[in-house]
């Protein structure tokens, strides 16, 4: 199961959401609001929504402090009301984009999106038109160094074992892509071994990439900036492909 992730290769500005810390917490803290409010249950060790979000937030460095007054504000009668929604649409050049928002005002989220998509040229289409192109997925980053001296081969098995798709090593980290029936088995398998993963999440992942030339698609990762950038959205998938030129142009801004 080596290889490089599909996954990996259609992010686009490697690290770049990880880098606007002040929208990471915001979208944790949603996330939190979401999980809690759903159940009416603030127990990470009965709302596994809950413990995945504490988990995230941990991995993203957020003080215990913020995570718990979060959970409490989020058990409280005047907190937040929080609608998850998705939009789909094409960049210019046909390149497919998925946008997942958290929302308490929809007619605000989805003028927002429809203006960033028409003013960059692309259009907001009908939900399930992008269906074909993307599919589901669950994601676990894991840091190295967790895994301590367990086998590399036996730890594989494990994780095979578990549901893993595709085991993957890129610096100091392990990337395990499993199908989204198979999510809640991984964090079962995990906490078996006990390893916490800095991050598990599902993604809307392409089961193929466009190439574009580097001005082309530029274009479209900016107007994936400007929908990253927006408060009320939480993820953006795409199906640009991540073209050696493209790589060593953003490297150089």
């Amino acid at each position: 199961m080596a290889g490089h992730s599909k996954w990996a290769n259609i992010k686009h500005r490697k690290g770049a959401q990880d880098k606007k810390r002040a929208k990471v917490f915001t979208r944790i803290l949603k996330e939190i609001t979401v999980a809690v409010k759903e159940s009416s249950n603030g127990d990470p060790e009965t709302n596994p929504r809950l413990r995945l979000c504490i988990q995230n937030a941990k991995g993203a460095n957020m003080p215990k402090d913020t995570i718990d007054r979060a959970i409490k504000k989020a058990l409280g009668a005047d907190a937040d009301s929080y609608e998850e929604v998705t939009y789909e649409g094409y960049a210019p050049n046909g390149i497919g984009v998925f946008v997942e928002c958290t929302t308490d005002n929809i007619n605000r989220t989805v003028s927002n999106v429809r203006a960033i998509f028409n003013k960059a040229g692309g259009n907001l289409g009908t939900n399930g038109s992008l269906e074909f192109i993307f599919d589901r997925k669950g994601i676990f980053t894991i840091a190295n160094e967790s895994i301590g001296e367990m086998d590399p081969d036996e730890f594989e098995m494990e994780l095979i074992d578990g549901g893993a798709e595709e085991v993957d090593k890129e610096n100091n980290v392990t990337i395990i892509t499993t199908q989204f029936e198979d999510f809640g088995n991984m964090q079962k398998k995990l906490d078996e071994l006990g390893i916490e993963a800095q991050n598990a999440e599902l993604q809307r992942i392409p089961n193929s990439t466009n190439a574009l030339d580097v001005e082309a698609a530029k274009k479209v990762l900016n107007m994936i900036d400007k929908l990253e950038e927006d408060d009320d959205v939480q993820n953006v998938f795409h199906n640009l492909e991540l073209t050696d030129d493209l790589v060593a142009a953003l490297e150089e801004e």
